[in-house]
């Protein structure tokens, strides 16, 4: 799993990979650009570029097991797969805090609290053993962010 938290126009993630209990990597690339989208997804790494190919109208025949951020033309989306109706998409208000992924509960008090998106997913890697790594920015409402 990972963690993925946004506020105030950032995005921050870590770059922990695991397998089942094991960590595989700590410089895992959590941002993936595709023709101008970048995605920043949680779950099943076997499962993103099905994910990423419906997200672009590529029906998966197999259940997806990943979920994410998508940032599209400015606008921040939730992305997932359902079995039944494929690929979900909804945008999110850049005025609310968000966080998605296995430390996401940590990094929602964290941001309650006062912290920004980076010190809430740096939050989360102290209490979730999914979460770690390099910690990474990519700001996309520099308007906002601050």
């Amino acid at each position: 799993m990972t963690t993925i938290a946004y506020k105030d126009g950032v995005i921050a993630y870590d770059s922990r990979q695991t397998r089942s209990e094991r960590i595989v990597s700590d410089n895992s690339p959590k941002c993936q650009v595709v023709d101008g989208v970048s995605f920043f997804l949680s779950g099943a790494v076997c499962d993103e570029k099905a994910l990423i190919a419906a997200y672009f109208g590529t029906p998966s025949p197999v259940p997806v097991e990943c979920s994410g951020y998508a940032v599209d033309g400015g606008k921040l989306m939730l992305v997932g797969h359902d079995d039944k109706t494929g690929i979900w998409k909804q945008e999110l208000d850049l005025s609310n805090p968000d966080a998605i992924g296995s430390g996401a509960q940590y990094a929602l008090a964290a941001m309650d609290m006062g912290a920004t998106a980076k010190e809430a997913v740096e939050a989360a890697a102290k209490r979730d053993v999914y979460t770690g790594g390099t910690i990474r920015t990519l700001i996309i409402d520099p308007g906002k962010a601050g």
